[in-house]
């Protein structure tokens, strides 16, 4: 090959080496843009306010104590639930919840890390030891909802399993009225 065909070739892979190059910082740019997007935009960002509680105390005192736990109405008609997750159980075991009204689910774990995942709903969280996890759903209509703990706890985690039974809302609020506390478990 002559030293100007040689050259030229030299050019050649230069120029396209460039256009990798700069192909390649695109691409780059494009996914860093991205992910600031959907951190930002997508509300990815840790939670604004974090409540803590301690774990090695929570059955003694405060919201978690075994008889606070459940559902209960609030003043303003929205219903709030209190759970606990533990190795290997919920409590309550069966969570009683009525149809169209806005729910507050409050969670946290005794132990280890659980996962709160009611099936077809929203609700989908972790329950850290010494954190307190809310979140919020309205079911539509009456049924029953498996709600399995989805993050491993070790070796008994498959037995790990709860339901929230969904009942009409007239019939909650007559039962609320005569107690303080529901779950459907008697």
């Amino acid at each position: 090959m002559s030293e100007q065909g040689h050259s030229t070739s030299a050019l050649v892979a230069a120029r396209i080496e460039r256009r990798w190059a700069a192909i390649s910082i695109l691409i780059i740019a494009f996914l860093t843009g991205m992910a600031v997007f959907a951190g930002v935009h997508q509300a990815t960002l840790p939670q604004g306010q974090v409540e803590t509680i301690n774990p090695t105390t929570l059955h003694l005192s405060g919201e978690f104590v075994e008889s606070n736990l459940g559902s209960a109405v609030e003043p303003d008609g929205s219903v709030t639930v209190r759970v606990v997750g533990q190795q290997y159980s919920f409590t309550p075991e069966c969570i009683l919840v009525p149809a169209n009204t806005p729910v507050t689910f409050r969670a946290t774990s005794a132990d280890v890390v659980h996962g709160l995942l009611v099936q077809k709903t929203n609700i989908n969280s972790m329950l850290v030891p010494g954190y307190v996890s809310v979140q919020t759903a309205e079911f539509k209509e009456p049924g029953e909802h498996l709600m399995p703990c989805q993050e491993f706890c070790s070796v008994g985690h498959e037995g790990m399993w709860a339901r929230v039974k969904v009942i009409d809302k007239a019939e909650f609020m007559k039962m609320a009225s005569t107690q303080r506390r529901l779950s459907c478990v008697k």
